[in-house]
């Protein structure tokens, strides 16, 4: 018997993310799995996945799937946990990363 995939589950400021990055211009695909958004900006591609800050910690971690993917692609292309749309931003580099103190 053939094993079937189930839907992602989309956070819910997956939508305004992905929007602000069409916005200024970004290709975003949406893959689902293993990752949430595949972004094409100024000639570079990021994959990042979106998780909902309003979740406790333990829902906002990697999936086993996603952790062994993530090993596998390693150099290929930047991954990046977002919870924003700044984050967003400064992950694809349409705005650098805030100073750390």
């Amino acid at each position: 018997m053939k094993h079937m995939r189930t839907a992602a589950k989309v956070d819910a400021n997956q939508g305004g993310i992905v929007k602000a990055l069409r916005q200024i211009g970004a290709y975003v695909g949406i893959i689902g799995q293993p990752y949430d958004l595949l972004v094409g900006f100024r000639g570079r591609w990021s994959v990042l996945e979106v998780k909902d800050p309003s979740k406790p910690p333990s829902a906002r971690q990697l999936t086993p799937d996603q952790v062994e993917t993530l090993a596998k692609i390693k150099g290929a292309a930047p991954v990046h946990v977002v919870h924003d749309i700044d984050e967003a931003l400064c992950a694809i580099g349409a705005k650098p990363w805030p100073e750390v103190a």
